[in-house]
């Protein structure tokens, strides 16, 4: 292939161009980076953290008919303005993906449209970053990282990230690979599970409260970068909302739907104890009804009600304030000491949940 030389006299790219593939990186299993360039040698300018719009022609047999237009977050820098990279991964229902990983080859062209997107650290300088992640949703932070590493000012950087294994990390090694050179940047992963017969001496488990205050002890100094399936990033929210964490250095970006102005951003209508609402607690075992707000958690009213709920930790990791909720609703942040079952089947830990109204216990 012949070099491509930056066209300093051209325009910037924009979408009335096609994008010629010049790349494709296998990553992670039904996972690829996909390098794309002006033919016209124009360069790429955008914000890190920013996205772009791909027409894929999913059926050509039917002409435009048969085109999707899929998302994709922009996984390189506009450091580097010769190539745009974006890094996808297929799940059991894509299709645009899975076409561009069974067909999308060096020389293919494709119409583009953007970039778009208001996620970027550009919009929001700080001294300190944390950025969060799971899954695809380290794409966006990718792109930001590396524009910091360009720019010969690395920024103290915590770059936090869940996967389901290690294997399944994506970007890994790039990231390794700036880490080991600046002390600015700290890497923590966290997996669900090991890969078999490697080791693994990183986090394992569902990313906690306290996993969060010992990857990056001074979060309350750090604007937050998050992204990831919005399961993933309410939990974040209600980890940082319950440790103080001031949300107006907060920012998201969901990987399935991602934001083009501010206008369109959603609204968050995340469920937070409010110090001035009432709530109620019946004891049904005791006989006792107590009232309280809706920032007290059922061991502290519990305890103030001369009841005794074994205790030990006090911050939803041990599982010893193990409850059963039998009526009503509570708002709990845990640290892994209750399952997932276990909160389907009414089962609440006493010292991290707080009753949003009227709630009935077994105690």
């Amino acid at each position: 292939m012949a070099k491509q030389q930056l066209n300093w006299s051209a325009k910037p790219w924009d979408d009335s161009e096609l994008l010629e593939c010049a790349m494709v990186v296998p990553e992670t299993a039904d996972t690829a980076t996909f390098t794309f360039r002006a033919p016209s040698g124009a360069w790429f300018d955008y914000q890190p953290g920013q996205f772009v719009t791909l027409d894929l022609p999913v059926d050509p047999k039917k002409g435009a008919k048969g085109n999707v237009q899929r998302t994709y977050t922009i996984s390189s820098s506009p450091s580097r303005p010769l190539s745009i990279s974006v890094t996808v991964k297929a799940q059991a229902t894509s299709i645009g993906t899975r076409w561009m990983l069974d067909h999308l080859k060096p020389g293919m062209k494709i119409k583009a449209y953007g970039p778009a997107g208001i996620f970027s650290s550009h919009r929001h300088p700080a001294k300190k970053y944390l950025f969060i992640s799971a899954g695809s949703g380290i794409t966006p932070m990718m792109s930001m990282t590396t524009w910091a590493w360009d720019s010969g000012q690395m920024p103290d950087i915590v770059f936090v990230h869940a996967a389901k294994r290690p294997s399944e990390i994506l970007l890994k090694k790039r990231l390794e690979g700036f880490a080991d050179r600046v002390p600015g940047l700290k890497l923590r992963f966290t997996v669900e599970e090991c890969d078999p017969f490697q080791t693994w001496s990183g986090y394992e488990g569902r990313l906690s409260q306290i996993m969060l205050g010992l990857m990056a002890p001074d979060y309350l100094e750090r604007e937050v970068f998050c992204c990831g399936p919005e399961p993933f990033m309410q939990a974040v929210r209600e980890m940082l909302v319950s440790l103080g964490f001031d949300m107006e250095h907060y920012h998201q970006e969901s990987f399935g739907a991602p934001v083009s102005s501010e206008a369109e951003a959603p609204v968050i209508e995340d469920v937070i104890p409010d110090e001035d609402a009432r709530a109620q607690i019946t004891f049904a075992a005791s006989g006792v009804t107590a009232p309280c707000a809706e920032t007290d958690t059922v061991l502290a009213v519990a305890k103030r009600a001369g009841l005794n709920i074994p205790s030990g930790c006090t911050f939803g990791l041990c599982g010893t304030c193990k409850i059963k909720k039998t009526d009503g609703d509570v708002h709990m942040v845990h640290n892994g000491g209750i399952s997932d079952d276990e909160i389907a089947e009414g089962w609440i830990l006493a010292c991290c949940s707080n009753p949003m109204g009227k709630i009935t216990v077994e105690v």
